[in-house]
């Protein structure tokens, strides 16, 4: 279980607390408006930004001292995060030897086969500029594949898409997400990726990160708050 226990994050005017619990293997939306924290709630998960207050735990360790890289987490950024001057395959050897060391006959074949499951056999030899935008969004997904973490974050990762293939990304996430029994935290601006993704959506309002509420249960009767979010 991933739990955030009396989180509590500030940074001069801004303010997000946070008291919640994800399930493994689940996938949750976290939607709300703009500037509300979405990014920041995911940053503090991951361990790129220390709450004030609180803790993080996942399967009742407790996260803090980590550093991200040690953390049982991967998360796939809305620009994909892609080194442009290095090959696909680099980029996600990378992902398994973060220090750029040596990438094992072990690490080329977990590479391959990533690509092989993401769409991309035979593509590890390109680079993202020679990539199209939906290709790139695959390269980044097969480096979390990689990774084989057990908490896969999702800012937005899709935003630049178009609808068919963001729709056709997101069933691909729920592929992967399921070989690896991971949970899947999705940031999104787009009610519809929480409806059509999501078993459970996390609203992030008036400096709260509530408790996940089912999705069809929320989007049937939605607090004021998503209701202001959705202009109902």
């Amino acid at each position: 279980m991933l739990r955030l226990e009396g989180v509590d994050i500030r940074a001069g005017d801004f303010a997000l607390s946070a008291d919640l619990s994800l399930q493994p293997g689940e996938r949750v939306a976290v939607i709300g408006p703009s500037g509300a924290g979405k990014s920041t709630l995911l940053d503090a998960i991951a361990g790129f930004r220390v709450p004030q207050a609180g803790r993080i735990t996942w399967q009742g360790r407790d996260l803090g001292p980590l550093a991200p890289g040690k953390r049982p987490v991967s998360m796939l950024f809305q620009d994909n995060n892609l080194f442009p001057h290095l090959s696909i395959a680099r980029n996600l050897g990378l992902a398994l030897r973060p220090g750029g060391g040596r990438v094992s006959k072990e690490d080329t074949a977990r590479i391959d086969d990533a690509l092989v499951r993401v769409g991309l056999k035979g593509m590890g030899g390109r680079k993202p500029g020679a990539l199209s935008g939906g290709q790139q969004s695959r390269a980044a997904l097969a480096r979390v594949l990689v990774q084989d973490r057990p908490v896969m974050l999702l800012d937005e990762p899709f935003a630049a898409l178009g609808p068919a293939l963001k729709a056709e990304m997101l069933e691909l996430v729920r592929d992967v997400a399921e070989g690896l029994q991971a949970l899947v935290v999705l940031v999104t601006h787009d009610p519809g990726d929480a409806k059509r993704f999501a078993d459970r959506v996390v609203l992030v309002a008036d400096g709260v990160a509530q408790p996940p509420v089912g999705t069809h249960a929320l989007f049937e009767a939605p607090p004021e708050a998503l209701r202001a979010y959705l202009g109902a």
